[in-house]
C-alpha cells in the first residue's frame, strides 16, 4: 500500500473519533513513546555530570598528577571540573584527544607498571637495570591484582630483595610491604589479609608469609596482633562447625524415622552438641629398644717370656762390655696380655608432635516428637479423624533407632528424649471439607513450587488476548480499505452538488419570475433564500423523516457529551 494513502486512511480515521477517544488515543502515544526513549536512554544514562557536556578525564589519581594534569589543561585554556572524589572533568569531545596528548608526556606518571615494562628493548642496559625492572614489573603486577578484589579501592606493594650471599648463615631473605587503601564501608576479614599475603608471598621467590607487612591508609599496621578480630573470627566458625554437626545429626533422625511414622512432616528432631573447642599440643619421644650397631672397635695384645737385655747405662767400660757369658738370670719369664673390646650402637628415637582436633565432642542431647496415628470413625454423623498415640514399645524401637543414628555413647553422657503429640489437631476439619475444598487443598499443595511460573504465563495469555483482540482488530481496521465507505462519501458530495444547482437554478427563475411581476422592490435575496431552504428541507423531512430524527438524536448526544466534558 502507498504510504501517502496509508497516512490519509489514518488521518480520516483520527477525525472520525470524538474528544475522548482522540485524548486517550494521543495519551497512549505519548505514553509509549516516553517509555521507549527511556527504555532506550536510561541503561547508557552516565552520571549527573556527563548531562553538562563534560566527561570523565581521569579518577582517583595521585595528587601529583593531578596537579600536572590541571597545569595542562591550564596551559591549553582547556575548560575543566574537579569533583570531590579526585575526577577531573572535561568537555566529551576532548576527553580522548587529551588522554593521549598526556599520555606521549608520560601523564600520568604516578600508574603502575607491570611486565609491559619489558616490551621496549634497552640493549645498553645493565644487570642492574634489569633487575630493577623486574622488581618492578612485579610490584606492579602484584599491585593490580590486589586492586581487582572487591574491598581493595588501591594498593601500592614494595619488594626488597636482597643479594645473594656465598654464605648460608649470612643470607638476608627477601621482604614485601603493602599499602592499602579500602573502599568506604568496607573491611578485611582476617581471611583476606592472610590470602593477601599468601598472594605476595607466592610470587617472589624465598618470601615468606611473616615477612609480608600490610598498613591502611592512616599508617595502621593490618593483621599484625588483631586479637580481636582473630577471636571473633575463631568463634563464628566454632558456631558454623557446631550448627553444621547438629543439621546433619537432625537429617539422619528425620530420614530414618520418616518411611515409618509416615513422612518427614511426622518427625521433627533436635540435636544440641557439647564441643571442647580448646587446642591442645603434645611432643612424644620414643627411644627404639632394637638397637642398631653402628660401630665396633677390638684391640687385643698378648706378651709372654722375658725382655732381652740391652747394652745401656752410664758412659764408661762396664756400659760398653755386653752380658757375661755363663751367668744365668733368676727372674721369671715376661707374660703380657691386653684385650679391649668397644662397641657403638645407633640409637633409635622417634620424636612426634600431636595436635588436637578443631572441636572434641563433649557430649549429645537429642529430642525427637513423632506424630501418632489417625483412624476414620464416625463423629455426629460425619467422618472424622480420631488420634491414636503410639504404643510404648513403638517408643522405645523409636529411641533405640535415634540412639543408632546419632551416635550414642553411655560414657560420655549422652541423652535421647523421645515424645509423641498429635501434630494435626485441625485433621478432622480438613476431613470434613467439602469435595472442592479438598480439590483446591490438593491443588494448592501440588502447583504451590509453579506458582512464580504461573503467574508468568498468565501475564503473557492476557497481554497475548489483548493483542489479539484489540490491537490486531484496531490495526487491521486502519489499514483495510473500504471501497463502499468510499462510493458513499463520494455520492453524497454528487448529491450535495446537485442540490446545490437545483437550488441556484430554482432561485435563478424564482428571480426571473419576480422581476417580470414587479416583486423585486418588496423582496430582498437573503429573504428568497431562506424561503427556498426552508420549503426544501420540509420536503426532506416529509421525505426521510426516521433519518432526520436518527441525526438529530446523535446532534443532541454530542453536545451533551462535549458539555459535561468542558463542565
Amino acid at each position: 500500500m502507498d504510504l501517502k494513502v496509508l497516512l490519509q486512511r489514518i488521518v480520516d480515521f483520527f477525525i472520525k473519533l470524538n474528544k475522548k477517544q482522540k485524548i486517550a488515543l494521543i495519551a497512549a502515544g505519548v505514553l509509549i513513546t516516553a517509555l521507549l526513549v527511556f527504555l532506550l536512554l536510561y541503561p547508557f544514562k552516565e552520571k549527573d555530570y556527563a548531562q553538562g557536556g563534560y566527561g570523565v578525564l581521569f579518577e582517583r589519581l595521585d595528587s601529583s598528577d593531578n596537579a600536572l594534569i590541571l597545569q595542562h589543561l591550564q596551559q591549553n585554556q582547556i575548560p575543566y571540573k574537579v569533583l570531590k572524589d579526585d575526577t577531573i572533568l572535561i568537555p566529551k569531545d576532548k576527553v580522548y584527544e587529551e588522554r593521549i596528548t598526556l599520555a606521549s608526556q608520560g601523564i600520568p606518571k604516578t600508574s603502575k607498571v607491570g611486565f609491559e615494562i619489558f616490551d621496549t628493548k634497552d640493549f645498553g642496559a645493565t644487570d642492574f637495570d634489569q633487575n630493577i625492572k623486574l622488581v618492578r614489573a612485579i610490584e606492579g603486577e602484584l599491585s593490580r591484582t590486589i586492586e581487582s578484589l572487591n574491598p581493595i579501592l588501591k594498593a601500592n606493594v614494595h619488594i626488597a630483595i636482597p643479594k645473594d650471599s656465598v654464605f648460608v648463615a649470612k643470607e638476608v631473605p627477601p621482604s614485601a610491604s603493602v599499602m592499602l587503601k579500602l573502599k568506604p564501608d568496607m573491611k578485611l576479614s582476617p581471611t583476606q589479609i592472610l590470602g593477601i599475603k599468601n598472594l605476595i608471598a607466592a610470587a617472589v621467590p624465598k618470601l615468606t608469609i611473616e615477612n609480608v607487612k600490610i598498613v591502611n591508609e592512616n599508617g595502621e599496621s593490618i593483621g599484625e596482633g588483631d586479637i580481636l578480630e582473630n577471636s571473633k573470627e575463631l568463634a563464628l566458625e566454632q558456631l558454623r562447625y557446631k550448627q553444621n554437626f547438629e543439621n546433619i545429626l537432625e537429617n539422619k533422625i528425620v530420614n530414618i524415622l520418616a518411611p515409618i511414622v509416615g513422612g518427614k512432616n511426622k518427625v521433627v528432631a533436635r540435636v544440641n552438641a557439647e564441643f571442647d573447642f580448646s587446642q591442645k599440643k603434645s611432643t612424644k619421644e620414643t627411644f627404639d629398644p632394637n638397637n642398631v650397631v653402628r660401630s665396633e672397635q677390638n684391640l687385643e695384645e698378648k706378651k709372654e717370656g722375658a725382655s732381652k737385655k740391652q747394652v745401656g747405662g752410664v758412659p764408661g767400660v762396664v756400659s760398653n762390655i755386653g752380658p757375661v757369658q755363663g751367668l744365668k738370670d733368676n727372674k721369671e719369664p715376661e707374660k703380657y696380655e691386653k684385650s679391649q673390646n668397644t662397641t657403638n650402637y645407633e640409637v633409635g628415637k622417634t620424636i612426634s608432635e600431636i595436635k588436637g582436633e578443631f572441636g572434641t565432642l563433649v557430649r549429645l542431647n537429642a529430642a525427637v516428637v513423632v506424630d501418632g496415628k489417625y483412624k476414620i470413625a464416625l463423629k455426629d454423623g460425619a467422618n472424622a479423624l480420631e488420634y491414636e498415640p503410639l504404643s510404648d514399645e513403638s517408643l522405645k524401637k523409636i529411641n533405640a533407632l535415634v540412639k543408632q543414628a546419632i551416635g550414642y555413647n553411655q560414657n560420655r553422657g549422652d541423652d535421647v528424649a523421645v515424645s509423641n503429640f498429635e501434630f494435626n489437631p485441625m485433621a478432622p476439619m480438613i476431613d470434613n471439607a467439602t469435595l472442592s475444598e479438598k480439590i483446591m487443598h490438593k491443588t494448592q499443595k501440588i502447583l504451590g513450587s509453579f506458582t512464580p511460573l504461573i503467574k508468568y504465563i498468565l501475564v503473557f495469555i492476557v497481554l497475548f488476548i489483548f493483542y489479539k483482540k484489540v490491537i490486531v482488530p484496531f490495526s487491521e481496521r486502519m489499514l483495510e480499505v473500504v471501497p463502499d465507505e468510499d462510493k458513499e462519501v463520494k455520492s453524497m458530495f454528487e448529491e450535495m452538488d446537485e442540490e446545490e444547482d437545483e437550488l441556484n437554478k430554482l432561485g435563478d427563475l424564482r428571480k426571473k419570475v419576480e422581476d417580470q411581476l414587479g416583486l423585486n422592490a418588496s423582496f430582498s435575496e437573503e429573504e428568497v433564500r431562506y424561503e427556498i431552504i426552508l420549503e426544501k428541507i420540509r420536503g426532506t423531512l416529509k421525505e426521510r423523516p426516521d433519518e432526520i430524527a436518527t441525526l438529530f438524536k446523535l446532534l443532541i448526544k454530542d453536545e451533551i457529551s462535549s458539555d459535561s466534558a468542558k463542565g
